[in-house]
């Protein structure tokens, strides 16, 4: 299980998706828009009911994007930044924007960010909320793709940065040296509090093993494309490099170093894989991605494994 500390304590440290604004009054959806100093989101009332018909999203969006009659807010998105279109999936809402987008400063994008997902956050059933541009996949300012966002995916310190920094201990799996198994590294990692978990996971597995005697078990280059947590079931989108396994690794060895990984996480119990969202072909020749998967600890090679493992070496050495 995951172990998380706040360190680097912020003043004035607040959580957008819920300090932010006012409650809801009358069964109206609230739009949130950033202040004339692009330093916080502020919650208005939008005139728009839960209870009425036709495509409450476009009607959000359209808000968003609209000057407030609050002189001392300014609309969330801007208005050379373009909606190209949205989707709407059992949980998730998807929202596509123009190249503009990337031209907002980090601060004020991320600010944006958050006060589209939290006024989109209202609609019934929505968990996650995931952005793309001209229809990739957002990335930040650093370059990394940003993914699904929850409605904990943002904090807000009026004084001077956007997110605090936190200390987080987790346990990951990587294939073995001879690719058969998987062995355990603990790995301490100071992040940003903006990321999810399960996609720091991801990120850290990827970026392969710090101990020696273990391997990666995903290919360098291969892109996290999309990860977000449904009834404690993980759906994880990688890219096709993904399929540019090292063949002297183990299927099983690949497949299960997520699986395990991720399934340590509290709010997890299955794991699903896709290639750019696609479920319908194999982790390489026996495991289908469209399965939901559960952790598979015989595949963990331990101490006393390893141990067994030699003495039986040994003995059939002998008898030759």
């Amino acid at each position: 299980m995951s172990k998380t500390v706040r360190v680097l304590p912020i003043a004035l440290l607040a959580l957008l998706l819920t300090a932010c604004g006012g409650d809801q009054k009358s069964g109206e959806y609230m739009v949130y828009y950033l202040n004339a100093g692009t330093t916080r989101v502020v919650g208005e009332e939008s005139g728009i009911e839960r209870e009425q018909g036709g495509d409450i999203v476009e009607e959000l969006l359209e808000a968003l994007a609209t000057q407030p009659k609050n002189s001392s807010l300014r609309q969330t998105i801007p208005s050379s930044v373009k909606v190209l279109g949205h989707t709407v999936t059992s949980y998730q809402i998807t929202v596509d924007f123009s190249s503009e987008y990337y031209n907002m400063t980090p601060v004020e994008e991320v600010l944006t960010r958050a006060a589209v997902a939290k006024t989109l956050f209202q609609v019934d059933g929505c968990s996650y909320v995931l952005f793309t541009v001209e229809s990739k996949p957002l990335v930040n300012s650093d370059g990394v793709t940003v993914g699904s966002m929850r409605s904990d995916s943002f904090v807000e310190n009026p004084g001077q940065q956007i997110n605090s920094s936190l200390r987080t201990t987790l346990k990951l799996y990587f294939a073995d040296k001879d690719g058969s198994g998987l062995v355990e590294e603990t790995r301490v990692v100071y992040h940003s509090s903006n990321i999810s978990m399960e996609k720091l996971v991801m990120e850290q597995l990827i970026k392969g093993p710090n101990i020696t005697g273990a391997q990666a078990t995903i290919p360098a280059g291969t892109k996290l494309i999309n990860v977000a947590v449904v009834d404690r079931i993980c759906y994880i989108s990688l890219d096709e490099t993904f399929l540019n396994q090292n063949l002297e690794i183990s299927e099983q060895a690949v497949l299960f170093s997520i699986v395990n990984s991720v399934t340590q996480l509290s709010n997890v119990e299955k794991v699903q894989i896709s290639i750019n969202g696609d479920t319908s072909g194999k982790c390489r020749y026996a495991y289908p991605l469209g399965t939901l998967y559960e952790a598979d600890e015989s595949v963990i090679v331990t101490e006393e494994t390893q141990t067994e493992e030699t003495e039986r070496t040994n003995k059939a050495k002998k008898s030759k």
